[in-house]
């Protein structure tokens, strides 16, 4: 399974809907897009997964949170909070193709996922973000360093205020990509 280096997250804050969201990021040659839709009912997001797994084609579509809407929309994963769903149960639900990848915000936390069975770990967050409410300890260079000093056999996508200045950075430290959203959608 090949993770991309460049996962592209939607916003409830944008001023696009999540589908124009996908529309613009596929136009733009996004492959890794992860509908961040926090806002709505369920039934309003499986639609919305459901049109974007539509549109994406062959492109990847990763859902935030909810196992059960990935599996009615065909997508292609989940992307697990540290509060959501257990990756097991995940698993047991998707089937071993799926996608899975879990939130970590220290070493513990990433060798943790790594534990797991998650495919990758995104790591985070680097600096302040307005993309997310309740916000983890900021790691910046050091924190990821931390986690990329551990050597596990996953990759690591660093996400959380991450700038287009910042990736050379990152990916020095041992991180083998970024994750971006309100700087790409908003």
């Amino acid at each position: 399974m090949v993770i991309s280096k460049l996962h592209c997250l939607t916003w409830d804050g944008s001023p696009l809907s999540h589908i124009e969201q996908v529309r613009r990021l596929l136009n733009a040659g996004a492959d890794w897009i992860q509908l961040r839709q926090k806002k709505g009912t369920e039934q309003e997001k499986l639609q919305v997964a459901k049109e974007a797994v539509k549109l994406a084609q062959n492109k990847i579509i990763i859902i935030n949170d909810s196992p059960q809407i990935c599996l009615e929309s065909g997508a292609n994963g989940v992307h697990l909070g540290l509060k959501d769903c257990s990756v097991a149960e995940t698993r047991k639900l998707l089937g071993k193709d799926a996608i899975i990848g879990g939130t970590a915000n220290t070493p513990e936390q990433a060798k943790q996922r790594e534990a797991e069975g998650c495919n990758y770990i995104g790591l985070g967050p680097w600096r302040a973000t307005q993309t997310k409410e309740n916000l983890s300890e900021i790691l910046g260079e050091n924190g990821v360093k931390k986690v990329a000093d551990l050597h596990l056999s996953i990759p690591i996508i660093v996400i959380g205020g991450v700038l287009p200045e910042d990736v050379s950075k990152i990916l020095s430290l041992g991180a083998h990509g970024i994750a971006a959203s309100s700087y790409l959608v908003g």
